[in-house]
């Protein structure tokens, strides 16, 4: 009996070692994604990055191992939420922590939701995504798609005991890097979905969009520099309405 134990225990092993070889698993994708893309030109490595980390998981893992204490909230999101770090560094914290992603989708937003948010176990959520839904930026997308990626992010979130609070998504009324569209329309549809379904599931919603937009859906004057992303002045707006939120989703 001991001999066709041990003789299993090998089997196992030599099964597991040949598996291991020929897959790409691995425990470290991250430094295997920088050796991939070390000694190429800046435009290939981004492309060898996207390529093999599409919702850029490797962005926030060696911050997020370095978590030891709950947070109070965690603000995940886009350039939107990515900008609020340098515009207003003192708004985060240990407790308040930001998870933005220039450039991103809600669709790669929710491929990282869980590493990026479920995992740090926060108290609070506060999801800013959209914008570049609209855009385009990974392709042409639906107002469906879009609606689904924000019920995934805030399903996840309330089945693991995280409070959700929605923010809008901010006046523009043109896109620099897209410039064909005119989506000041498209993006109050947005809000307006969204403040339905924040107020049909218990959510919080914060309403940046009222607060910065002029009648016309533009970005109002002194708030941006480019007319989409907010500088110092848009964030001084914003950190009250979302502080509140939070303090009131706790």
């Amino acid at each position: 009996m001991r001999r066709r134990i041990v003789l299993g225990s090998v089997l196992l092993c030599a099964w597991a070692g040949s598996a291991e070889a020929q897959t790409a698993m691995t425990p470290d994708p991250c430094s295997v994604i920088e050796r991939n893309a070390a000694g190429k030109d800046q435009e290939a490595a981004r492309a060898i990055r996207t390529a093999q980390d599409w919702p850029n998981l490797c962005r926030y893992a060696a911050e997020n191992a370095a978590v030891t204490a709950r947070p109070d909230a965690v603000f995940i999101g886009d350039s939107l939420t990515e900008g609020w770090q340098k515009a207003d560094p003192g708004f985060f914290s240990l407790r308040v922590l930001n998870r933005g992603i220039s450039g991103q989708t809600s669709a790669q937003i929710l491929a990282r939701f869980y590493q990026d948010v479920v995992a740090l176990r926060p108290r609070v959520v506060h999801i800013l995504a959209g914008s570049n839904d609209v855009a385009g930026n990974t392709g042409p997308t639906s107002m469906a798609a879009y609606q689904n990626n924000m019920r995934a992010m805030a399903d996840m979130a309330r089945a693991n005991g995280i409070a959700v609070v929605i923010g809008s998504v901010l006046p523009a009324d043109r896109f620099g890097w897209a410039t064909a569209y005119r989506p000041a329309w498209q993006l109050r549809e947005m809000n307006d979905w969204l403040r339905r379904f924040a107020a049909e599931h218990g959510y919080r919603f914060v309403d940046y969009h009222a607060a910065m937009s002029t009648a016309e859906g533009a970005m109002r004057a002194g708030l941006s520099e480019d007319r989409v992303h907010p500088n110092a002045a848009g964030y001084a707006i914003m950190a009250p309405l979302a502080r509140a939120a939070v303090l009131k989703a706790r």
